[in-house]
């Protein structure tokens, strides 16, 4: 093959699947036509079911298309996949890892399916290990790795032979921004140092702007493609920065702007709201907008990747628009009778858990206020699942003061998760029963029965939009749906806490928008949100955070705070990914964690 050609082409590709319950066929991919340039990295980018990883396991030889042409290194993939996953590498969103065997042991195990000769195993691990910074950890059990390394071992299983093409579906969900940072370091030095042609599938539109090449797909299609400048292009000139006054958050700032019809899309960046505007708004002098921004400064502002990729999906966001009447918490009061706004819900001293001689979290304090959204932030590894979860209620602690929503939870554990609600990030739901069957069942462990039941139902499904998919199940359910399914269940009893843990975690921009606008008319109901992210422009919609890393907390305070600590002035403003990175590898720096005063 010419080294100019194309490692890969589609033209007019088609790839339908039959739902055996219901007899329906979904159409997953429809005239798919793309070129993937040979050494380069290529990004496909979408909405839940765009068809991302339709495409990316066609592009593998693992299933067939049902029209159009394939070609893989110029091979036909119709004629000979074999041929295809001879000469590339396929990392999968759920790669298989052996937790029970050591990096090593997983290492020479693929290193075996693939056939890789001693000789040939010498030189590539040693290269490997260097890429990956994985070396010292040989010996280590790959379910002891944090989340960040277990993708670095994974990629490295991917690589044990070298392929001339590699396929990634979505490598850095779940991963926080320094290993995703170490991720694409790696990738483009196998790009542009080895030659090997990438082609990653991902929900994070900052690593699609490093790519040569992006192709945005929605609803099977290919809505445009192109070199990142290009997507950018389609905001062009509708892009807007606004700093609202300091006692209003910035949250209700872009609440207000999503909930006006004439913008595309709003979001909480650097204390302020980044936000598009509609073309034909701004072409018209925008009359509405400064009633919507009450005073709060605003200047033009460079378009980003992810403001092209809103703009093309900008349709689609007008006709699932989420009103503030929508999204209220159904039948929930204010807040409970004879609180105070300002009442501390939850009590954190001196938290510590230990793990055998392993201490994950090392003597953690801070408090929650009512109503508060509060963000637990730290990188893979850092102790923030195990805080969370003692929080929860579902790990005690091994020693310090821990109290929610009026209860010792080292007393009264059971009394306290009465109390709260619960959505994990890989969503509790049951997979073959329907949304009515899950929201039965979740009733039913937390009390409910008969009419409260089944007016809390009714009101979740309606706040929820799941009003007609009560008998479908919730295996069946688009990622988005099953989110919203999941929140549902754990607000059924109308908590006064809710805990969510990395409940984005792979969603795409305009799922992660739908979700933050629901949860901040939660929190101004009373509801206090106590949120796990790695997400960082999320942490902006949290009105106090913590940072923590090997255990203990870095910082401690407001976003605005945060991003001072970080080093923010005048002249060098911080977005929240910029802060987090500089807090916890100066931390690492000074030789460990160390508490913000």
């Amino acid at each position: 093959m010419s080294a100019a050609a194309p490692a890969l082409v589609a033209r007019g590709l088609g790839k339908r699947f039959r739902v055996r319950e219901t007899g329906q066929t979904i159409e997953a991919l429809a005239d798919i036509s793309l070129q993937v340039a040979t050494g380069a990295l290529t990004a496909i980018v979408g909405p839940d079911g765009a068809g991302k990883t339709t495409f990316m396991r066609l592009a593998g030889g693992l299933m067939a298309a049902d029209s159009g042409v394939l070609q893989v290194l110029g091979i036909d993939a119709a004629r000979d996949p074999q041929a295809i996953q001879n000469r590339i590498s396929y990392m999968p969103q759920r790669f298989g890892l052996y937790e029970d065997l050591s990096v090593q042991e997983n290492l020479d195990l693929y290193s075996d399916l693939h056939g890789v000769t001693a000789a040939d195993r010498r030189a590539r691990y040693a290269q490997l290990m260097e890429m990956t910074a994985l070396g010292p950890f040989t010996t280590r059990l790959a379910g002891k790795l944090s989340g960040g390394m277990k993708q670095k071992l994974g990629l490295a299983c991917t690589l044990v032979r070298a392929p001339e093409l590699l396929l990634l579906d979505e490598p850095t969900v779940g991963v926080d921004p320094l290993s995703r940072q170490e991720l694409w370091t790696i990738l483009e030095q196998l790009a542009g140092e080895q030659g090997i042609t990438v082609l990653v599938s991902t929900a994070y539109l900052d690593e699609a702007a490093r790519c040569a090449h992006v192709v945005v797909m929605h609803g099977g299609r290919v809505l445009t493609q192109g070199p990142p400048s290009a997507i950018r292009a389609h905001a062009t000139g509708q892009c807007f920065a606004a700093t609202p006054f300091e006692r209003e958050p910035a949250r209700r700032l872009q609440a207000r702007l999503l909930d006006d019809a004439l913008t595309i899309d709003a979001v909480p960046r650097r204390g302020g709201v980044h936000f598009i505007r509609r073309r034909e708004a701004v072409e018209q002098g925008d009359p509405q907008l400064g009633a919507l921004l009450r005073g709060a400064s605003c200047e033009s502002a460079e378009p980003t990747m992810e403001d092209g990729f809103m703009v093309l999906l900008g349709e689609r966001a007008a006709r699932e628009r989420l009103t503030p009447s929508g999204l209220a918490p159904a039948g929930a009061p204010a807040q409970p009778s004879g609180t105070s706004p300002d009442e501390t819900v939850i009590e954190v001293r001196d938290l510590t858990r230990k793990f055998g001689d392993f201490t994950a979290v090392d003597h953690a304090t801070f408090t929650v206020r009512r109503g508060e959204i509060f963000g637990l932030l730290g990188p893979n590894g850092a102790g923030k699942t195990t805080t969370f979860r003692m929080l929860c209620g579902l790990l005690p602690a091994t020693s310090g003061f821990l109290q929610v929503a009026g209860h010792n939870l080292r007393t009264a554990r059971a009394e306290a998760r009465r109390r709260v609600g619960y959505v994990a990030q890989k969503f509790a739901l049951y997979g073959s029963l329907s949304v009515d069957e899950n929201l039965a069942f979740f009733g039913g462990a937390y009390g409910l029965r008969g009419a409260p039941l089944r007016a809390r139902r009714a009101a979740v499904m309606a706040q929820f939009d799941l009003a007609g998919r009560g008998g479908t199940r919730a295996g069946d359910l688009p990622g988005g749906f099953r989110q919203r399914l999941a929140m549902a269940a754990g607000l059924l009893h109308e908590p006064e806490i809710l805990f969510l843990d990395e409940p984005t975690s792979g969603a795409d921009p305009l799922a992660r928008r739908a979700f933050w606008r629901r949860i901040t008319a939660l929190a101004e109901g009373g509801t206090t949100i106590v949120v796990t992210t790695h997400f960082m422009e999320e942490a902006e919609y949290c009105d106090r955070l913590v940072i923590q890393d090997a255990g203990r907390v870095l910082a401690l305070g407001t976003p605005q705070e945060i991003r001072k600590e970080a080093g923010e002035t005048a002249e060098r403003r911080l977005d929240m990914e910029q802060a987090f990175i500089e807090i916890v590898a100066r931390a690492r720096r000074d030789g460990g964690a160390r508490v913000a005063a």
